[in-house]
């Protein structure tokens, strides 16, 4: 009885009196959603001590509104927007969520880098102030090559590009990483990777591009439950990777794809895990902000000529190892 009793006791000082609230605003269609419903299937939020309001929204912008406006407490974006959200006097910060970018997808086997992108016809997902397009030409530049000037390029939604390629109209996409996986489900070869393009512009890994993001106000109030999100958020990931029936629950927010389009999925899905440091992360982000600095000019960046330090947020890291 007295051992009964000195466990019951303990579970009671492990778990929180009560569960925090954590309000989160996430895209829909996302990979967040897709955690979210696994940290449900698998009660990691109880787990965790945490109460978990979620608002399902149409669009990343959305998301961006709902923080600005204080009706979310979190939401998953880039560092390059809170980098210049901070240049703008705002006090947004980021712990890293995924290094998953697209690539160049094709099914011209005379593409194989950029420099085959001489004469072709390039849709590029998003417009002329894309991330993934301004390191792309960055990269081309380096080697001689300015694809606004060599390649026809047409910019467009991700559906619109991933049509177009589908139907032939173009010889390559640039896009986001899941149209370019399902364009990988439909034969396309993945030509150029952005990931290699980081690299080659001066990172040193894959680099986590999208990351959580929260107010610096909110995080010094909530640190503990925010850490206690990064390791439930963390488990859910890994669950993922490794266990089917964690992927059967992220998978049923997909929709309707076939099973060797679903796998790739998860392997890109998987690939995009973070692995590193958030030094580590913050330092080839600075990288590669200057690189964008220096390409997108103020319409991208902002006012801000090197990525604000407080962009990448450093309280969560013990939690999540």
């Amino acid at each position: 009885m007295k051992r009964l009793f000195a466990l019951f006791a303990a579970v009671l000082l492990a778990t929180p009196a009560s569960a925090e609230s954590l309000r989160l605003a996430l895209q829909k269609t996302g990979t967040a959603g897709w955690e979210m419903a696994v940290v449900k299937a698998f009660g990691l939020d109880k787990e965790a001590g945490l109460d978990l309001e979620v608002a399902e929204l149409a669009s990343p912008e959305a998301g961006k509104i709902a923080i600005q406006g204080g009706s979310a407490d979190i939401i998953v974006s880039d560092w390059l927007w809170v980098a210049r959200e901070r240049a703008q006097g705002a006090r947004l910060t980021l712990y890293p969520y995924s290094t998953g970018v697209g690539a160049v997808m094709t099914k011209d086997a005379s593409i194989r880098s950029v420099k085959d992108l001489a004469g072709k016809k390039l849709g590029v997902a998003g417009g002329p102030l894309d991330k993934s397009w301004l390191m792309l030409k960055a990269h081309a530049l380096k080697q001689g090559v300015d694809l606004e000037k060599s390649a026809t390029v047409l910019y467009g939604a991700p559906p619109l590009i991933a049509e177009k390629a589908l139907q032939g109209e173009i010889d390559a996409a640039l896009e986001f990483w899941n149209f370019a996986a399902d364009l990988e489900g439909k034969g396309f070869a993945r030509a150029i990777e952005i990931a290699d393009v980081e690299k080659a512009l001066g990172a040193e890994g894959d680099v986590a591009i999208t990351g959580y993001v929260f107010d610096d106000g909110f995080a010094a109030k909530n640190r503990d439950a925010l850490s206690r999100f990064f390791a439930m958020a963390g488990r859910a990931k890994a669950l993922i990777a490794s266990d089917d029936k964690a992927w059967a629950a992220a998978a049923s927010r997909i929709g309707p794809k076939g099973a060797a389009t679903l796998d790739i999925y998860r392997k890109r899905y998987v690939a995009g895990i973070p692995r590193r440091t958030v030094a580590q992360e913050e330092a080839d982000a600075a990288v590669l902000y200057k690189t964008l600095a220096e390409i997108g000019g103020e319409k991208l960046v902002g006012p801000g000529k090197a990525l604000d330090p407080g962009t990448f947020y450093k309280g969560g890291e013990a939690a999540t190892r």
